[in-house]
């Protein structure tokens, strides 16, 4: 567990942030050819926009070894939040300030497929600033992170050929060979077995213990138990609460069950 002192030191603060998309060729027939006929009687260049305001004036701050989770239903704005915070993502109003270069491990991180596990571990490393000798270094420990290699020599097989859990696992085992400043886990865990979660807690309290933040959007609650004292809860794109994990986590339960 990092110092107090050092807990206090802010690495993420999120102040007032709207996050707006915009959706080309909304309403009845979108993207068909009824529509384009349509468009075309009534002389439209283009389909009708809409907009979907996704996170709406949202503020917090992150401090240096926190784990801090991220819960909501589905479409609450919590990868949107992610995104944003990484960068990815412009915000129509408000700020984001970072201490430090965020990474975002996604299920969707970007893999070859065609490549090997082996290639795209080298790749992962290097594209993280790593150097060709740490890569060397970490390789081995990668592999039996992830787990891949159990049943079978997987790591030297196109990635096309593995099941998702174990790209995901891949993936954050990649991620986790290095201490990032904040770190962003956006459901990356969710396809691992057991016994890989508890050594992605574990890793996540290294991290921790490094002066790294981390944040993680799971829809497993006992994730997010174990690994975050801290939980931010989001609904349609507001924040609900924040604060203990275990008081914010048990509200939100209670909320999930009662709209059964």
């Amino acid at each position: 567990m990092a110092e107090d002192s050092d807990r206090r030191v802010p690495t993420v603060i999120v102040d007032q942030v709207h996050i707006v998309y915009k959706i080309y060729g909304t309403g009845a027939g979108r993207g068909s050819a009824t529509s384009a006929l349509s468009r075309m009687v009534r002389r439209k260049s283009s389909p009708a926009i809409s907009e979907v305001h996704a996170v709406r004036g949202i503020s917090f701050t992150a401090y240096k070894g926190e784990a801090i989770g991220l819960i909501g239903s589905n479409g609450s704005g919590k990868s949107t939040t992610l995104s944003a915070v990484a960068g990815l993502l412009p915000t129509a109003s408000g700020a984001i300030y970072t201490d430090g270069q965020p990474s975002l491990l996604g299920v969707n991180a970007a893999m070859m497929n065609d490549l090997t596990g082996e290639r795209n571990v080298v790749l992962g490393c290097l594209a993280m600033g790593m150097s060709h000798a740490d890569v060397r270094g970490k390789y081995q420990g990668i592999v039996d992170f992830s787990g891949i290699n159990e049943r079978g020599d997987f790591v030297s097989l196109p990635m096309r050929t593995y099941s998702s859990g174990m790209a995901s696992r891949l993936r954050f085992s990649i991620a986790a060979a290095k201490t990032h400043d904040v770190l962003l886990i956006d459901e990356a865990l969710s396809t691992g077995d057991a016994a890989f979660q508890r050594r992605s807690e574990q890793r996540i309290k290294e991290l921790r213990e490094s002066a790294g933040t981390v944040f993680l959007v799971s829809h497993n609650n006992n994730s997010i138990r174990d690994t975050c004292e801290r939980t931010i809860w989001l609904e349609s794109g507001v924040i609900r609460a924040d604060g203990s994990t275990e008081e914010v986590v048990a509200d939100y339960e209670k909320y999930m069950k009662n709209r059964r």
